[in-house]
């Protein structure tokens, strides 16, 4: 089709056959002119600065290059970039934002996988299955418990943070019988309970700490939440309750968590850490009533077709000259992950 847009794919390839299947490739086909045996991994190849030098869109993804101002310099006619995946951090530099050129990011197509394997997390967690996993694995087999520690009935959980994400936990915990505290300083009482039907409360960050079973943690990495959670504030938590976090490593004191965990005091379910990754052998992997997981709970395997499948209509938008449904904004960052 005459006059379609060239597009350009800057991910690794394994990334681009798993966001753009057959049947997704073929309708990218009719929106934009596009190799879909390029994935640019390295802006320097000949090959994908010949492609540059064309494009109008940059379809970006895991393993983009940093789109940086020797880079947006060899493509002169670029107009927007669709990322199919979350954050937009990571390969935006802070040259781009100077060009006038359209942003959108798949996060939230991303958020529902983070929001459901969280919520996984936290009714796992109030059976207390990795604890007695591990020890079954050590001899120890127990079918059943009156114990209060087991059970998530009459549990309140915590959530740091009414972001993209933390707005899919609260309602989805709230399905599941929890009462819900929301700690957040950029939304009101009444967006809070709104968030869902049944019990929200928002709490400052402190009494959410003291008040809850389990806190979850979907606050952005900034400067001003970097170790949000510090030794003072883990001390807060209650005697057995379990700290979730599957936002940002940095947003929790990690020398502080072990001496936490270490007494046995709390319980944790990592999913991102500081440093990431956690070199081998660090104490959070050696402490029994401490899982951590290798960042995985965001979109995987047949997941990141969603993404791609955001991304397409995102570009649709842009061919339509329609606004972006996930249009990020330099002033976005200071407030997004």
């Amino acid at each position: 089709m005459a006059g379609r847009p060239a597009a350009v794919l800057a991910m690794r390839p394994d990334v681009a056959d798993a966001a753009f299947p057959a049947a997704a490739q073929a309708l990218l086909d009719t929106l934009v002119d596009i190799d879909h045996g390029l994935a640019v991994t390295d802006f320097s190849d000949p090959r994908a600065r010949a492609a540059l030098a064309g494009a109008e869109l940059l379809l970006t993804g895991w393993g983009c290059p940093v789109l940086d101002a020797q880079v947006l310099d060899a493509a002169p006619k670029l107009r927007a970039v669709v990322h199919a995946a979350g954050s937009v951090k990571h390969h935006l530099s802070t040259d781009f934002w100077t060009r006038g050129i359209l942003v959108s990011s798949a996060a939230q197509a991303n958020a529902y996988p983070v929001a459901q394997f969280t919520v996984s997390v936290i009714l796992l967690s109030g059976k207390r299955v990795f604890e007695m996993a591990r020890q079954y694995s050590d001899g120890a087999f127990k079918k059943s418990s009156t114990s209060p520690r087991f059970g998530n009935t009459g549990r309140t959980v915590g959530v740091i943070g009414a972001s993209r994400i933390g707005r899919l936990v609260v309602p989805m915990l709230v399905r599941e019988g929890f009462e819900v505290l929301v700690a957040d300083p950029t939304v009101t009482a009444a967006e809070a309970a709104a968030l869902a039907t049944g019990p929200v409360r928002l709490v400052g960050l402190e009494e959410l700490l003291r008040s809850s079973d389990v806190v979850t943690v979907h606050a952005p990495s900034l400067p001003e939440t970097h170790h949000l959670l510090d030794d003072a504030r883990l001390a807060l938590m209650r005697d057995g309750s379990v700290l979730v976090n599957t936002a940002r490593g940095t947003l929790v004191d990690t020398d502080a968590l072990v001496r936490h965990c270490s007494s046995g005091r709390i319980d944790a379910f990592l999913d991102v850490t500081d440093p990431e990754p956690l070199p081998p052998g660090h104490p959070l992997f050696l402490l029994p009533n401490v899982v951590v997981t290798p960042h995985l709970a965001g979109a995987m395997g047949t997941e990141v077709a969603e993404l791609g499948g955001f991304a397409i209509a995102e570009v649709r938008r842009y061919v339509e000259g329609v606004p972006l449904l996930g249009a990020v904004r330099e002033d976005d960052l200071a407030r997004i992950a």
